[in-house]
């Protein structure tokens, strides 16, 4: 309980650096990043699916590392680079992934996509720094990006409609 009472939140004045572009923003200690994105930001790629970090649809690369920002307290990322679904085009030029998608038709209803082009990007850049998954055969070899290794890369992000098909076929052309 603070000074003020049970139900007073407790603030704090931070500065967020999200999709290249410094954000001053007061948040409640409390608060997800999802939610400061949503609710603060006006950056409504990233989903609210589960709200328990099980479904995927609002990860978003923080220091190009994936996270549910679900799970995220907002306040914990003062000066932390945050990237969203969002920031992965450059300029009027999709990602790569972003044009696989749609190549591929990776998506039907497209609410886990944002979270799925996020956790990809950071996929790749996972097994290019040469980390292994649970499936990669031999963890002292640089790790290939065959479709079970996908697969098992993306196995948190849940798609409800099952265009896993399209996903990998996307993920795979990228990665090659």
């Amino acid at each position: 309980m603070n000074a003020s009472g049970p139900d007073v939140p407790v603030t704090m004045d931070i500065r967020l650096s999200v999709n290249g572009n410094d954000r001053p923003v007061t948040v409640d200690t409390r608060e997800t990043l999802l939610d400061t994105l949503r609710e603060r930001l006006d950056l409504i790629g990233a989903k609210k699916g589960c709200d328990h970090g099980q479904c995927g649809a609002c990860t978003v690369l923080l220091d190009g590392r994936r996270v549910k920002s679900c799970l995220t307290l907002t306040v914990t990322l003062d000066d932390r680079e945050i990237t969203t679904v969002e920031g992965l085009a450059d300029g009027d030029t999709p990602h790569p992934l972003q044009t696989a998608f749609i190549e591929h038709d990776a998506f039907q209803c497209g609410y886990c996509t944002p979270g799925q082009l996020c956790s990809a990007v950071g996929m790749l850049a996972e097994a290019a720094a040469g980390w292994p998954s649970i499936v990669t055969p031999d963890v002292r070899a640089e790790p290939g990006l065959d479709e079970e290794e996908i697969r098992e890369r993306m196995s948190g992000n849940l798609c409800r409609c099952g265009a896993y098909v399209n996903i990998v076929a996307a993920i795979g052309e990228v990665a090659r």
